[in-house]
């Protein structure tokens, strides 16, 4: 005779179902639809899927997404309070308005080195649109014209040619990212800061410096202004664990787009 041994948990499963399968019956007498079989086995579900990105900086990783918890909460969400509360709306997305179309510059260079031919000559149309009929940017007429914007930077391009990720890197300011991607930020950071040092309404040279510092501080401002992620704000007790996995997929899907 073979010897059948039931876990305690199993024991306690089937009595939850068997309890509340006979209290279905009791109140309405009606008959339970067959159980449909599952689409997955409970060993094909597992926490693998929030470590898909090698971590093996996670101390640095960890102290580095802290800091990053603090600036965020004590410096960068109250300057841009302040922002949000002293400009009035049509001004702040102006503003957007005016660094997005700076970034079509990245988002065009990256469309051409991968080869998106129709993406590269969208983003073409913007900028020339928009710089033009949307005052250096202010508006975005080319939007409601059909022209919606292409994303791309110097990480999704490495992706399109086949750079792996490499291990997971959280990063001061910027967060969430990986070896791949940090060098692609540093290129298209001297892309943007090529583009906003040419940037001189006073034709001054004295005064270049002034004013490229506060083009960066108000992008930065801008760039938290239309983020919205919170620190804590899904009050999930791994929120590092979650947002590492998110991160991951989220540059799965475009890098693929």
């Amino acid at each position: 005779m073979r010897l059948i041994i039931i876990r305690p948990a199993y024991l306690m499963f089937a009595a939850l179902c068997l309890a509340v399968s006979l209290s279905g019956c009791a109140t309405t007498g009606a008959t339970l639809a067959p159980e449909v079989p599952a689409m997955h086995s409970l060993s094909e579900v597992t926490d693998d899927r929030v470590t898909m990105t090698p971590d093996p900086w996670y101390g640095f990783n960890r102290g580095m997404y802290k800091f990053n918890y603090n600036l965020d909460k004590y410096v960068l969400l109250p300057v841009v309070s302040g922002y949000e509360f002293i400009t009035p709306t049509v001004v702040q997305s102006g503003v957007s308005n005016f660094f997005n179309n700076i970034g079509e510059v990245r988002n065009l260079t990256n469309n051409l080195f991968q080869l998106k031919g129709k993406d590269s000559l969208i983003t073409l149309g913007r900028f020339v649109t928009n710089s033009t009929l949307g005052i250096a940017g202010l508006f975005d007429p080319a939007t409601s014209m059909g022209m919606e914007r292409q994303v791309e930077d110097f990480g999704q391009t490495l992706g399109y040619w086949g750079t792996g990720t490499g291990n997971y890197l959280v990063l001061p300011l910027f967060g969430p990212s990986n070896v791949r991607d940090t060098g692609g930020l540093i290129v298209d950071s001297g892309i943007h800061y090529g583009i906003k040092s040419a940037i001189d309404p006073l034709g001054n040279a004295e005064h270049g410096d002034a004013i490229l510092l506060g083009i960066t501080a108000l992008d930065a401002i801008d760039k938290r202004h239309v983020e919205k992620f919170r620190y804590n704000g899904s009050d999930y007790p791994f929120e590092y664990d979650m947002v590492r996995w998110l991160a991951g997929e989220k540059r799965k899907l475009e890098v693929m787009k």
